[in-house]
């Protein structure tokens, strides 16, 4: 614009000697009136051209701005580029149904004792009135033992303590929601942080309907430091995982994580899950969420058919005593090895030591039976305790052969117990019984079968577990038991089907819905307990020391369908 202006006016001086040679024929009038107007019109054009130049000079300084606003709007994209946010959310139906035998309760041997403490001895009791001590009480259940089965069951007859009746237990239609949101952040070019938020909630509640108190599944279900999120309690988002990874160590592949450990739906878990990457570090035998450390090795075979390789030293804290000096931390140290991982093939192997396990976690209550009957005095509440080690292994080999995935992953636990609590509790045994080591085994397999012309799986899995086998798995995902906790046998079956819902907007992205079927048959109580001793599910009618602190279940069956969606 400045220089169409500058050549008008140009122009226009450069026509001012045509002008008055056109005009010579003019009066002296008429060209000074001319004259007059062509300067009028110069001024004119003058004055547009200062303000065109005004303007100009405006806009330059708004450009200046805007690049300044544009490089601190820029500055900021990138910083928030840097964070990566992707999450999922299920929806689930469940329908449940088991039975429970006939058994005796603690509470009714407690009373029984208390009873037969107090009788006389001409009527067969022991003549000794309170108060108690627990030495005098353990004493006590001592001599009850030296009877057989029988006799003690018709003794506690005689005082009015019979098996209650078996009964059932179902969930008609139980409806959860599940929402998880991950970030993740390059803090330094070796240093990122990991962290995933959760919230899961039945429909309609603000507690968890799974474990009502007294209920076969109280024990299985409590919302505590291991399984926060991992539960159906209420709409509070929760932090279920946050880490930081710190890799090339000294320009190695060394790495070091510390924090809330991504120690959930381990192998092989992703593929029921319908996730064909693995989820977690430890075996799915290991299910615990837990704060720690791990310092880790990578490796290459060298060898196209073993691939990749890593192996991790873990630590982690179970229970924190605080400043209560009767207690000592509970905590987990071992190895996670993977030992090859080409393509689906994979092999892990997983050894580690539970030490100073405690009898009640955090933030959960026991009753004490004893306290409950008047034979101790107390507040009725199991105080914590020590009760000794476990050492557990685990491994599993996973592959695909064509449309068709398996795997195969075995366990075993064993006990080291070094103390009782003030029920007479220790590791795998009851009423003070002597402290001895046990050892617990498992077998896991199963096979899912993809027909990707019509996005549809199909899978089958069945697991075994002994009378003393242990598994690490309150933050399991199936919602009422762990399946993977049982002593017995469970068998599962279900399908995944991938939605028809469109081209994926994310590497992330994903819709499925999962049906599924599961049935459980249980040999032995305590499952998923490490505190008191297994009993036979077929003679928990024959003795009342076989007595239980909670429901027995003999089987389960269980229905579920979700929905999920990865965004």
């Amino acid at each position: 614009m400045i220089k169409k202006f500058s050549m008008l006016a140009l122009a226009g001086l450069i026509a001012l000697p045509g002008v008055a040679a056109a005009s010579a024929g003019k009066t002296p009038s008429d060209l000074n009136q001319r004259i007059d107007e062509l300067s009028r019109q110069l001024d004119e054009l003058k004055a547009q051209l200062a303000k065109q130049n005004e303007d100009l000079a405006e806009m330059g300084t708004m450009v200046e701005d805007m690049d300044e606003q544009f490089a601190e709007k820029s500055d900021a994209w990138d910083l928030a580029a840097r964070i990566q946010f992707y999450g999922d959310f299920r929806s689930r139906l469940d329908f449940m149904t088991a039975s429970a035998p006939a058994q005796y309760t603690a509470s009714q041997v407690a009373n029984g004792f208390a009873m037969a403490l107090a009788a006389p001895q001409s009527q067969g009791g022991f003549g000794v009135p309170g108060p108690y001590s627990t030495n005098m009480i353990r004493q006590a259940i001592q001599g009850f033992q030296q009877y057989t089965p029988a006799q003690r069951a018709g003794l506690f007859q005689m005082m009015g303590y019979t098996p209650v009746a078996a009964q059932d237990y179902d969930s008609d239609t139980l409806m959860t929601n599940r929402f998880r949101l991950n970030m993740r952040v390059k803090a330094t070019e070796n240093v990122d942080f990991k962290a995933r938020l959760a919230m899961y909630k039945a429909w309609g509640m603000q507690s968890n309907p799974t474990a009502p108190l007294g209920s076969p599944y109280a024990f299985d279900s409590y919302n505590w430091d291991g399984n926060s999120t991992r539960q159906p309690f209420n709409n509070v988002v929760r932090v279920d995982r946050a880490i930081f990874n710190w890799t090339s160590i000294a320009g190695q592949p060394i790495w070091l994580s510390i924090g809330r450990r991504p120690t959930t739906d381990g192998p092989p878990a992703q593929l029921r899950m319908g996730n064909d990457e693995r989820m977690a570090s430890p075996t799915n035998f290991m299910d615990y969420a837990f704060d720690g450390a791990t310092l880790g090795y990578a490796y290459q075979w060298g060898s196209e058919a073993l691939g990749t390789g890593r192996i991790r030293f873990c630590y982690g804290r179970g229970f924190e005593n605080g400043i209560d000096n009767t207690l000592n931390d509970m905590d987990f140290a071992g190895f996670n090895w993977d030992v090859f991982q080409r393509g689906y093939r994979f092999l892990n192997i997983q050894v580690f030591e539970a030490f100073n396990l405690v009898n009640v976690p955090d933030g959960i209550t026991f009753g004490n039976p004893l306290e409950m009957a008047g034979l101790l005095p107390g507040d009725g509440i199991l105080d914590r305790a020590n009760l000794g080690n476990i050492y557990h292994s685990t491994f599993v080999y996973m592959d695909k052969i064509g449309p068709v995935n398996f795997f195969l992953a075995g366990g075993w636990s064993r006990t080291d117990p070094s103390g009782y609590d003030e029920a007479g509790n220790s590791l795998l045994t009851s009423w003070w019984d002597p402290l001895e080591s046990q050892d617990g085994f498992s077998v896991y397999g199963g096979i899912r079968y993809d027909i990707d012309e019509i996005r549809l799986k199909l899978g089958l899995e069945y697991n075994w577990g002994s009378e003393y086998w242990i598994s690490m798995t309150p933050a399991h995902d199936d919602l009422f038991n762990s399946k993977l906790a049982t002593r017995g046998q469970v068998i599962e079956a279900y399908m995944i089907y991938d939605l028809p819902t469109g081209e994926a907007i994310s590497k992330y992205a994903k819709t499925f819905m999962r049906l599924g079927y599961q049935y459980y048959k249980y040999d032995y109580t305590y499952s998923g307990s490490w505190l008191g001793a297994p009993v036979d599910i077929d003679e928990l009618t024959s003795d009342p020391f076989n007595a239980q602190f909670y429901p027995a279940i003999e089987d389960q069956s269980q229905v579920y369908l979700t929905f999920d969606i990865y965004f």
